[in-house]
């Protein structure tokens, strides 16, 4: 969870013509499945394509990941630039050490919306609620299930004997030894 803290401001309203004052408020942010859902619902497309967002949408992307509860609208409109890096910085922070190595995976053109991250809990037998782990988290533990269910590749004669070929030449340097 990400807390930020949204000073108060001065703003225009075109509408009524008149001053709007927010107040310094604090945000608790959750980059999730959950909030990501809620923002393809809205928007009808992936959250996690290439394709750039308008400020519209990382704003209600915003509100999508907000924990409080009965928020002054405004507030959003009295983001500072520090707290939209501040977000992005949490959105884009993989909160895992964890590394995993698949084998011959390259790039996916496929398109994945938050119906697929679902299947994939299905599939692995994922509690529902991880769906308000931080997202690169969820992904993360996803691309584990999958690395653990796959069966392990037989390998040819070809790559064992490489593979021996390389290991005996490491041993041979280490060990100073010709055979």
């Amino acid at each position: 969870m990400l807390t930020i803290i949204v000073p108060g401001s001065e703003l225009w309203d075109e509408k009524q013509e008149a001053y709007i004052y927010t107040k310094e408020t604090k945000l608790n942010l959750e980059h999730s499945l959950l909030s990501m859902s809620r923002w393809e619902a809205r928007w009808k497309k992936s959250f996690l394509s290439s394709e750039d967002k308008t400020t519209e949408e990382v704003i209600d992307y915003i509100r999508c990941m907000t924990l409080n509860k009965n928020l002054d609208p405004n507030v959003y409109a009295s983001l500072t630039a520090q707290n939209i890096n501040d977000i992005i910085a949490y959105i884009n922070d993989e909160q895992s050490a964890t590394t995993v190595n698949l084998q011959g995976n390259g790039p996916s053109r496929r398109i994945v919306t938050t119906e697929v991250v679902y299947y994939w809990m299905i599939a692995f037998n994922i509690p529902h609620e991880f769906e308000r782990w931080h997202f690169s988290r969820l992904l993360k533990l996803i691309e584990v299930c999958s690395a653990y269910s796959m069966p392990q590749k037989k390998m040819s004669k070809r790559d064992i004997m490489a593979r021996n070929a390389s290991l005996n030449a490491a041993r041979r340097a280490k060990f100073n030894s010709k055979g």
